[in-house]
């Protein structure tokens, strides 16, 4: 809950930022005590005078406020806060915060920040897009940094795409809703597996899948931001480490992996087995590189270990164990069957029939299954859908 916290919101030269105005009286109506910082671009599209009236503050831009020596202290705001939301957020704030350009008085409060911070970026979807946004977006997020993604719709600019600032009353639910749930995990050991396992067919090659390891990277940020100790065994992928709480572990086989979850859920509370570990493995690796030299190939394959299985065998009195299930047909039998056969306490089903979900998309379609009922989800970011899940993995913990 956000009634009685202390909300610094920073605003920056975005078209976006008279919705700032709805942003402040949403906080306060819920109770919180706002204090606005705003840089000189954001002046310009709305009066420190406004915002004033709104807090009943006055409002912070520069580091000093008269020639009589008076100056605003960004160490004494970053102590005073329980909360930092920046919204909205242009691309130049969002390069100058991942880079450390302290060169305004809203990144020098971002930098002495002890609050968790949160991040409502607004653009043109070009500017969105762009890998050197993406990119800083990514480093923010590996700082501990929460994104509230833009949605898609009509910009400024007259285009129409990903871009445009979350609603403020949505932004204002997710920040009760996340201020709600800092610390709920406290002392609680968590173990994600993530990401695809590689089984080598030779020096060369691999049996693989397409697994990108976004959905168990989003699992472990999210558990993380709720206090968590968390441990995750990521498969090979190309994914920073998304908080820096976070006891990662790389691996590349199914092997590797198992090795790793086997010890780890020993001291843990709850696994969530995110991986899409391959299921088989070529029966001998070939020390050297097959040549092709037949108009065939014959590999003889064995099974991998049943990582979730064996888990299920060691869970103890009190432990919880989360599986995934991605299917093709029959989805919801073959979910059944799994959460029962290995001893999961929920599973997460999600088929490749929903188009832009699973494999390599920032989106996800989910349902949870127990033995009890299914609760089924719409489609969401992976960030979301994160959240979904652990709510479900606290209920029960």
């Amino acid at each position: 809950m956000i009634k009685r916290k202390k909300i610094v919101l920073g605003i920056t030269g975005s078209i976006a930022a008279y919705k700032a105005c709805l942003i402040i009286r949403g906080l306060i109506k819920r109770g919180a005590e706002v204090q606005v910082v705003i840089t000189p671009a954001g002046k310009e599209f709305i009066t420190p005078i406004t915002l004033s009236a709104l807090t009943q503050k006055p409002v912070i831009s520069e580091f000093f406020s008269q020639r009589d020596g008076t100056w605003n202290s960004h160490v004494t705001l970053g102590l005073w806060a329980d909360a930092m939301l920046i919204a909205p957020c242009t691309a130049s704030t969002l390069g100058k915060m991942a880079n450390g350009v302290a060169d305004n008085m809203l990144i020098t409060t971002y930098l002495s920040m002890k609050a968790p911070v949160f991040i409502a970026p607004a653009m043109d979807l070009d500017m969105y897009k762009h890998p050197t946004t993406q990119d800083n977006m990514k480093r923010l997020q590996s700082f501990g940094n929460t994104i509230i993604e833009p949605k898609s719709g009509f910009l400024a600019s007259g285009l129409e795409g990903k871009g445009r600032m979350e609603e403020p009353e949505r932004i204002v639910d997710f920040l009760d809703s996340a201020l709600n749930t800092q610390s709920s995990m406290q002392n609680k050991n968590i173990l994600i597996t993530a990401g695809p396992t590689f089984e080598k067919i030779d020096p060369v090659r691999f049996i693989g899948n397409y697994s990108s390891g976004k959905m168990g990277f989003a699992l472990a940020r999210e558990c993380a931001l709720r206090g968590a100790n968390v441990t995750l065994v990521a498969g090979p992928v190309s994914l920073e480490t998304p908080h820096s709480a976070i006891n990662r572990i790389d691996v590349e086989s199914c092997e590797e992996m198992y090795e790793a979850t086997v010890e780890h859920f020993k001291q843990a509370n709850a696994a969530i087995l995110c991986a899409a570990v391959a299921d088989f493995k070529p029966e001998n690796m070939a020390q050297e590189k097959i040549k092709r030299e037949k108009d065939d190939l014959v590999i003889r394959l064995k099974p991998t270990h049943d990582i979730a299985a064996q888990l299920g065998k060691m869970k103890k009195e009190g432990q919880r164990l989360v599986g995934f299930a991605l299917e093709t047909n029959n989805e919801m039998a073959h979910a059944q069957d799994k959460l029962v056969r290995k001893n999961l306490d929920f599973i997460v089903l999600n088929s490749l029939r929903n188009e832009g979900t699973c494999f390599k998309s920032d989106q996800n379609k989910i349902c949870i299954v127990t033995r009890e009922e299914q609760k089924e989800f719409g489609k969401k970011n992976k960030q979301e859908v994160a959240i979904d899940i652990v709510n479900e993995l606290e209920e029960i913990i």
